[in-house]
């Protein structure tokens, strides 16, 4: 049972009704693994299910999300929601730096550890041609004595992910920039930094697509270019799948912003996309360092 606002007050706390939606995205990531796992199989029909349980997800996710813009915006949600709305952020985003802290540490396992491991001398009987250096280190240095990884060349900062860096932080500057402006409840100010913050996250993704362009076809870049190869496309590939997250959700901040929602008290849905975004950048400037200057 849903706990109503008493003549326009705020509910102590609000606890909504039974909800389809729940059920309705499980059953869309059911047709969505379903179709994935027999599409990677060879079955065809796996891809049209794909389609479908995605646009099953999105749209159950869409209504979800409208609910409880309606809630908020309909004075339902009080201090206790709020508070509950932060901590889920904050553990959301300390899994997400659980997420990409153990693919940093596969990447410093495989450099500071594997590699040295298999140029020890026990495994130099085995492969007496194995070079024990990490490829950024040595041009030209694929760590293939069987001839099973074609020849490649290591991605550098300059300067396709230089430019990126520049954006990324500029974006946090803009959007730090909207948040106080929308504190002092200058909402035209607000809603004209977050588009420049959107723009600049859709700029970001298209140059690094340019960058995965250049690597794979100017430098034979590939996942199969060794363990450097696939630590790279793992760290940035996902990286760049955050930030398309973040982006979106920064864009949605803004059309609600558009509609006149949030107020300078109350915007936790702004504040909880910025502290994504602000993640997203933190996370970049540790893979600038460790990936491309390192």
């Amino acid at each position: 049972m849903s706990a109503a606002a008493t003549h326009g007050a705020t509910p102590y706390y609000f606890v909504p009704g039974p909800s389809r939606h729940p059920v309705m995205a499980a059953t869309g990531l059911f047709f969505v693994i379903l179709g994935a796992s027999q599409w990677i199989n060879g079955a065809g029909w796996g891809a049209w299910l794909l389609a479908f349980g995605m646009l099953f997800w999105l749209g159950t996710l869409f209504l979800w999300f409208r609910d409880s813009i309606a809630e908020s915006e309909g004075g339902l949600y009080g201090r206790k929601i709020d508070l509950s709305y932060r901590w889920s952020m904050s553990w959301f985003i300390f899994s997400e730096v659980m997420f990409f802290g153990a693919f940093f540490t596969a990447l410093w396992w495989a450099r500071s550890h594997s590699v040295p491991a298999l140029g020890s001398l026990d495994n130099a009987l085995l492969w007496p041609d194995f070079k024990a250096v990490w490829p950024s280190l040595a041009a030209g240095v694929t760590a293939s004595p069987a001839d099973i990884i074609e020849p490649f060349t290591t991605m550098t900062p300059f300067w396709l992910p230089t430019i990126n860096t520049a954006l990324l932080l500029s974006s946090g500057v803009t959007l730090t920039i909207a948040h106080h402006a929308l504190r002092e409840n200058h909402r035209g100010r607000t809603i004209a930094f977050m588009w420049m913050t959107v723009l600049l996250g859709i700029t970001f993704l298209t140059v690094q697509g340019y960058e995965y362009f250049h690597a794979y076809s100017e430098l034979n870049l590939k996942m199969s270019s060794g363990v450097y190869g696939s630590t790279f496309y793992m760290l940035t590939g996902f990286h760049g799948f955050h930030v398309l997250v973040g982006m979106l959700m920064l864009l949605f901040i803004t059309l609600r912003l558009q509609k006149g929602h949030f107020t300078a008290d109350k915007h936790f849905g702004f504040e909880g996309a910025a502290w994504y975004w602000h993640f997203v950048d933190v996370v970049w400037l540790g893979l600038y360092i460790l990936v491309y200057w390192f």
